[in-house]
C-alpha cells in the first residue's frame, strides 16, 4: 500500500496520545541513532538520528534565569552541533560550525553554558548538515518558563516533525536531491507531533490550554487551522505580544518559527475539537481533543498579556544602520550568474556544484558580512524575495521587529516567512559581538547559498 497522508489520517486519528514533556537534567546530550514509532499500529519502525536516541529529543525545561549547562556527545559518524535556537547567547555558545565553534567530529565533544535571559518557548537543533540532520530527527524543544505563567488547564508543547517515508517506515533516503534543494525544500508526506502520529485526548467544555506549536520541519510552512477552539496568540518565537491576538482563520508558522497558544474549548460535549494542517487535500491532524462533560462552568475570558522579556528598544529608525538582502535563484529563478569565493560563476557551474540560490549575487556565507555594526546600534535590514519560492529568514542571537508599510514596527520574532516575490523590512538592536548568521531556514535552501551574517562589534 502507498503511504499518503489521506491513508493514515484515519488510522492516526484516535490511536496515539502526545506523550507529556520530560524535565531536563544535567546529563550529557548525545547526538545517535535510534528507532521511533512513527506511524501508525500495523506499519514498521523507522530509524532516525535524534538527541538521545529519540526524535524529538529530550524536552528542556528551565526558568527564566537559569544558567543552561550541557555537555554535547556527538555519537554520529558524521561531524555535529548544537544550535539554540531563539535565545540570545554569547556567540560562542551559537553551535555554528566553522563560525562560532569547530564541528563536533564523531566521538567528540562540546560543553554548552549560558544563562537564559527570555522566557518563552524554543527549540534546539544542529547546524552542521542541518538539511539532512534535522531531517533524520535531530531537534527538541526547549522552555523557558515565566515566573507567572498564564492561568491554564494544561501546557502543551506540540513539536512538528515532517518526514519522508515508505510504507515499511523505513526512511527515504533521497537527502540532498538538486530538485528539492531548488525548489520548496525537502516536503515530506508524513507530519509527526512530539514523534507520534496526532491522537486525540480527552478534555473539557471551556478547558483553556496553552499550546506551544513549534515547526521543527525542514521546510515545510505550517497553515494551522482550528476546530472547536477560540482563543489568542500570546506569542511569537517565544517573544510575548504586547496584546494577545485572536486566533485568525489560519495561522501561518514557517519553519523555525514558533506560536504560543491559549485556546478555549468551545465546542460541546461528544465533539472533537482540534488542530490541523491545511493541505491541498484536506487537513493534517495536529492536535486532538475528545470533548467530555466535566469542564468549566464558563470560559476564562480575555487572557493578560505575558510579561515581556527585557528586550533593547529601538533607536531611530532614520539614524539606523541599513542593509538590502536580495534573494534569488532556484527553479525558476532567472539567476544567470552569481559569485562563489570571489569568482563569479553561471549559473549551470553553480548548480553542478550544488549551489542555487544567492544573497545580492553571491552564494554561501564569505568573509564579507552583510553589515558591520557597533553593540547598540539599530539596524534595518530590508528582504527581497525575488524568487518563486518561500523562504524563511532566521537571525540568529537577537529578535527583530518586521516594520509596515508606515514605518511602524510590529511583534519581536526571530524567524519571518517570506511568501514568492515579497518584500518586508526587519529592524533590531545589535547586541553580542561576533559574528551572526542571517539565513534561508527552509535549510537546503541556506545549504545551497542562502546564508550571510551581521558582525557586531
Amino acid at each position: 500500500m502507498k503511504l499518503t497522508r489521506r491513508t493514515l489520517l484515519a488510522a492516526s486519528a484516535a490511536t496515539f496520545a502526545l506523550p507529556g514533556p520530560l524535565r531536563a537534567d544535567p546529563a550529557p546530550l548525545s547526538a545517535r541513532e535510534g528507532e521511533a514509532t512513527l506511524l501508525p499500529e500495523g506499519y514498521g519502525a523507522t530509524r532516525i538520528w535524534g538527541f538521545d536516541g529519540t526524535a524529538p529529543g529530550p524536552v528542556l525545561r528551565f526558568r527564566q534565569g537559569d544558567r543552561l549547562v550541557r555537555r554535547f556527545v556527538n555519537d554520529l559518524d558524521q561531524a555535529s552541533t548544537v544550535h539554540w535556537h531563539g535565545l540570545r547567547l554569547p556567540n560562542a555558545m551559537d553551535g555554528v560550525p566553522g563560525v562560532t565553534q569547530e564541528p563536533v567530529a564523531p566521538g567528540a565533544q562540546f560543553d554548552y553554558a549560558f544563562d537564559l535571559r527570555d522566557a518563552g518557548t524554543f527549540w534546539y537543533h544542529p547546524h552542521d548538515r542541518a538539511w539532512e540532520q534535522v531531517g533524520r530527527g535531530m531537534a527538541g524543544a526547549l522552555i523557558v518558563e515565566e515566573d507567572t505563567p498564564p492561568e491554564t488547564d494544561r501546557d502543551e508543547i506540540l513539536l512538528v516533525q515532517d518526514w519522508r517515508l515508505y510504507d515499511s517506515g523505513a526512511m527515504a533516503d533521497d537527502f540532498g536531491t538538486m530538485h528539492d534543494w531548488a525548489h520548496g525544500g525537502r516536503i515530506g508526506n508524513w507530519l509527526t507531533v512530539n514523534g507520534r502520529p496526532a491522537g486525540a485526548q480527552p478534555a473539557g467544555r471551556h478547558d483553556r490550554l496553552r499550546l506551544r506549536i513549534v515547526n521543527a520541519a525542514t521546510a515545510r510552512v505550517l497553515q494551522v487551522a482550528r476546530r472547536g477552539l477560540d482563543g489568542w496568540v500570546i506569542a511569537r518565537d517565544g517573544q510575548p505580544l504586547e496584546r494577545p491576538q485572536e486566533l485568525s482563520d489560519m495561522l501561518t508558522i514557517g519553519p523555525g518559527s514558533r506560536a504560543d497558544l491559549l485556546v478555549d474549548v468551545t465546542a460541546a460535549a461528544g465533539e472533537r475539537a482540534g488542530l490541523g494542517h491545511a493541505e491541498r487535500d484536506g487537513l493534517s491532524p495536529l492536535f486532538l481533543l475528545d470533548v467530555a462533560d466535566g469542564g468549566r462552568t464558563e470560559p476564562l475570558g480575555v487572557p493578560e498579556p505575558l510579561p515581556p522579556n527585557d528586550m533593547p528598544a529601538l533607536g531611530p529608525l532614520d539614524a539606523a544602520q541599513q542593509a538590502e538582502l536580495r534573494m534569488a535563484g532556484g527553479a525558476m529563478g532567472g539567476l544567470s550568474t552569481a559569485t562563489l569565493d570571489g569568482e563569479e560563476r553561471r549559473f549551470g557551474e553553480l548548480a553542478r556544484m550544488g549551489k542555487l540560490w544567492a544573497f545580492n549575487g553571491a552564494v554561501d556565507m564569505d568573509e564579507r558580512p552583510l553589515l558591520r555594526v557597533a553593540p547598540g546600534e539599530t539596524v534595518r535590514v530590508a528582504l527581497r524575495n525575488d524568487t518563486a519560492w518561500p523562504h524563511a529568514m532566521h537571525l540568529h542571537g537577537h529578535h527583530f521587529r518586521r516594520l509596515d508599510d508606515t514605518g511602524r514596527p510590529g511583534p519581536l520574532g526571530d524567524t519571518i516567512t517570506l511568501a514568492p516575490r515579497e518584500r518586508a523590512e526587519i529592524a533590531f538592536v545589535a547586541e553580542s559581538p561576533g559574528d551572526w548568521l542571517l539565513h534561508c531556514h527552509m535549510l537546503s535552501h541556506a545549504a545551497s547559498g542562502m546564508m550571510t551574517h551581521i558582525r557586531v562589534g
